[in-house]
């Protein structure tokens, strides 16, 4: 007798905290950088801004918001069937088992590093809140949220993740 596998579908609460990271990734963080990277230098020092930016600061820009936009299909990958087997459109893998570890141990990286670089700019700017760099310090108050957002949600999406991807093996 052949067993059925069934895939446990994502609690809401995992799901709400999946939508929330994508969206703090790719509404709250792209737009600024996106911004910055086409060479507008929105809050920040005219003079220094340009100066990073011919030294590479463009290219820099675009890859974080090309990361950004990973980390936020990333987080839906962990609530949605695609996140489980791979879909039909896929080349080489369609149909497969997605391999749940490597998911799983990527998105608990990700918020690791996310929430770890949310400490230290929330250290950093305690304690030296000046206008002496490129750009303005209020734009950590910004991001200290949304960098909150970010790496909480996909946090608890993950361990949602591998609790579902554990129970729909058996």
């Amino acid at each position: 007798m052949a067993s059925e596998r069934t895939e446990v579908p994502a609690p809401r609460w995992a799901t709400r905290a999946a939508y929330a990271s994508a969206l703090s990734a790719t509404i709250g963080f792209i737009p600024l950088h996106a911004v910055w990277a086409l060479g507008v230098p929105l809050w920040a020092d005219e003079g220094k801004f340009r100066d990073w930016y011919a030294q590479g600061g463009g290219p820099y820009l675009f890859v974080l918001c090309a990361m950004a936009m990973l980390a936020g299909v990333l987080a839906l990958s962990l609530v949605r069937p695609w996140g489980l087997v791979f879909p039909r459109w896929s080349p080489l893998v369609s149909g497969r088992r997605v391999p749940r570890r490597t998911l799983f141990t990527t998105a608990s990286a990700v918020s690791v590093f996310l929430l770890g670089y949310t400490a230290w700019a929330a250290w950093r700017l305690a304690a030296d809140f000046n206008d002496d760099g490129i750009f303005s310090p209020w734009i950590v108050v910004y991001g200290i949220p949304q960098f909150l957002v970010w790496g909480i949600g996909l946090s608890l999406a993950a361990w949602s993740y591998r609790a579902r991807a554990c129970r729909s093996t058996r």
